[in-house]
């Protein structure tokens, strides 16, 4: 049976598998503070429609709190440790069904299991703050194993923590001009395509948000990550089929299970 990836933009995917449908950091706003929605339609109503929804780390362009609030009541949201505590807003989201999650820790969801593992990412909601959280990727496994990033840098142990899995939605971009410490480009993205060696890669985080007034500024760093990130893969990684999704494009998988 195939695993379904349909991108929405950013960081936020659908993974069907088993009959289950995974959303991952879910943001569907046209505005967010000093960003814009640059290109792509916003995600339609059947984007908000999962059985169980994911948040890598507590920055608000993937934990958007209006965005989460448009979830069917019943949901399950998986969260980094101390999140409620972090996000307030996240606390009044009684309609949903929250478990805060730590590296290591294993949620089950119909057929599926999601187990979180490290990233390498400042988690905290503020850039300083008292509160921490844990930045967290997730393995979705069912007839396939899917590794979302969330936001990461490159790490050590990164194949080790993942494991083997089938596809890779790897964050190959960002939001601004310049990407700090704790972010993959699309070289870095190509090098953990390397250790993880799966059978295929989605890019995600790239060409959708840009700083308002800042569109004459290393416009490339907006357009190319996606494309950068293919032509690097093939060098790097040549046995992986990279799948380059535009805005809500949709790609079958097939597994070996």
């Amino acid at each position: 049976m195939p695993v379904e990836i349909t991108w929405w933009g950013h960081a936020t995917c659908t993974v069907e598998d088993s009959n289950v449908r995974v959303l991952t950091d879910p943001l569907f706003a046209r505005r967010l503070a000093h960003l814009r929605r640059r290109r792509g339609a916003l995600p339609p109503p059947d984007a908000w429609r999962a059985d169980v929804a994911v948040v890598s780390h507590l920055h608000a362009d993937h934990l958007h709190v209006p965005s989460l609030a448009r979830l069917a009541r019943g949901t399950r949201l998986l969260v980094p440790a101390g999140a409620p505590r972090a996000v307030p807003g996240l606390r009044r989201l009684t309609r949903l069904r929250v478990t805060e999650m730590s590296p290591g820790d294993v949620a089950s969801v119909g057929g599926l299991t999601v187990r979180a593992v490290p990233a390498r990412h400042d988690g905290r909601r503020l850039p300083v703050g008292p509160h921490r959280s844990p930045a967290l990727g997730y393995v979705i496994e069912g007839e396939g194993r899917t590794y979302f990033a969330g936001d990461t840098g490159l790490f050590d142990a990164m194949a080790e923590e993942v494991g083997p899995v089938d596809v890779t939605l790897l964050p190959v971009g960002g939001w601004g001009p310049y990407l700090g410490d704790g972010h993959l480009n699309a070289a870095r993205a190509a090098e953990a395509l390397a250790r993880l060696s799966p059978r295929s890669a989605v890019p995600v985080h790239f060409g959708t948000y840009w700083p308002i007034g800042m569109d004459a500024v290393r416009p490339h760093e907006f357009h190319a990550p996606g494309d950068e990130f293919a032509r690097l893969a093939a060098e790097r990684a040549p046995g992986v089929s990279v799948h380059r999704l535009a805005h809500g494009e949709s790609v079958r998988l097939e597994v070996a299970r």
